[in-house]
């Protein structure tokens, strides 16, 4: 997932790009790290829904905590970067995300699934501060009319995270098959060590992670950072005239598109929390849990892909066209996946990624658009809507339980439908009436 929280955006003056180039560097890694473990909860899903024998509703109450944070913590984390500043703020964001990742280990020990949803929250927290702090520090690192290329730089490397986490989940979680009830119920006495066995799985993972976090704490607070003015964002003060009374709640396009982003984010999150799942379902692949981890970073890779094509789809055709066009596409591919089984729904499903790229940052642009001075309000606003990663994901896993998790998806091609609608219809602001 790309960096979905934004701060405004200001720029150091007299910066040299050669001066910089170590600091982007570093901070690229930031991007990377939060891609790299959001998208580890793909992998944490399937691991622990074996571990303590879940149902796909409890399962995705990973998601649940994790994606809850952002909700809880956006507008505390944009008011914390404010009085400690951005680098600070950044650094905050790396040992609290440190220390979610240290409490997997407790939580494996203790084979508490509470523990666990905990450090997940711990962990999301962090890097919603992280969200909030960085990206001006990436727009304040060279020229301000280059700023737009560092960032798209950066959401090169978030989107590396996304597709290498599965594969590294694989190898170091998923190595070993889960059982099935009845194959535990063989083992007797010795059901409960591998239990343990399997929780344990996460904790030298995570203990690394944690490592990685701290030492690129260790880094940003060596480098030599500039000190950011504060200064509005540039959207604030150059929007058209039409967004500059009112609020942004009487924004039609902003609205609407918070509950697309709330529609969209929660799509996405359901749909990559039950690709192993659905790989695994004999009637599509039957593919042992770490195989079907391998295919999730073709998902994200295609995500990855996706975004290089777009930044050239979106230089020549409406946005709003270009988002519609991407989301019935994936309505289109969850339906064949739907009235098909086998290979032919898998690859409809994994086909999903590539049509995922454009959409997040789509959708922001179209919501923001003409706000004038409530940008910022309504920038708060969208962020606040990622909610719906929370909250779709554990009503899809509530379907799943019903009616299998092959036709579950039928949640998320609903999602996928208001977003086609938004983008055609629901992103045009309406002309007042005449007195």
């Amino acid at each position: 997932m790309s960096g979905l929280v934004h701060a405004p955006i200001a720029v150091a003056p007299n910066t040299s790009s050669a001066r910089y180039a170590g600091p982007l560097l570093v901070l690229s890694t930031l991007f990377f790290m939060w891609g790299f473990l959001t998208c580890m909860n793909d992998i944490i899903i399937p691991h622990l829904k074996g571990v303590f024998e879940l149902s796909f509703t409890r399962a995705m109450m990973i998601q649940f905590a994790f994606f809850a944070a952002y909700f809880v913590v956006s507008l505390p984390a944009g008011a914390l970067v404010e009085r400690l500043g951005y680098k600070q703020g950044i650094l905050l964001g790396l040992v609290t995300a440190a220390c979610g990742c240290l409490l997997f280990y407790p939580a494996a020990a203790e084979r508490s699934y509470v523990l666990f949803l905990g450090a997940l929250f711990v962990l999301a927290s962090g890097i919603t501060v992280l969200q909030v702090a960085a990206n001006p520090f990436v727009a304040a690192l060279g020229k301000p009319e280059t700023a737009s290329a560092r960032l798209t730089l950066t959401q090169a490397f978030n989107s590396l995270g996304t597709t290498l986490a599965p594969l590294f989940g694989s190898f170091v979680i998923l190595s070993t098959p889960s059982k099935s009830k009845a194959e535990l119920a063989l083992l007797g006495s010795a059901a409960e060590a591998y239990r343990a066995a399997e929780a344990s799985a996460v904790q030298r993972p995570y203990l690394g992670l944690a490592g990685a976090l701290l030492c690129l704490a260790a880094l940003i607070a060596a480098c030599r950072l500039p000190d950011l003015r504060r200064t509005r964002p540039a959207q604030m003060q150059s929007a058209p005239a039409r967004g500059a009374s009112g609020s942004a709640w009487s924004h039609r396009p902003l609205v609407l598109g918070a509950l697309a982003i709330f529609l969209y984010v929660g799509g996405e999150v359901a749909i990559g929390s039950l690709l192993v799942s659905f790989f695994k379902d004999p009637s599509i692949a039957g593919l042992p849990e770490a195989q079907g981890a391998r295919l999730v970073t073709v998902y994200w890779g295609g995500a990855m892909l996706g975004r290089f094509l777009g930044t050239l789809t979106l230089r020549r055709f409406r946005p709003n066209k270009v988002l519609a066009l991407h989301a019935s596409g994936v309505v289109l591919l969850i339906a064949l996946a739907l009235a098909t089984s086998g290979p032919v729904a898998m690859y409809a499903i994994l086909a999903i990624g590539l049509l995922n790229s454009v959409m997040f940052p789509t959708i922001f642009a179209l919501a923001l658009d003409g706000l004038g001075p409530h940008a910022g309000q309504g920038s708060g606003i969208l962020c606040m809507a990622i909610v719906g990663g929370a909250l779709v994901p554990l009503l899809q896993g509530t379907v799943a339980d019903a009616i299998g998790v092959h036709y579950s998806f039928i949640v998320a091609a609903l999602c996928y439908a208001y977003v086609t609608w938004y983008g055609l219809e629901g992103s045009t602001p309406v002309a007042p009436k005449p007195a």
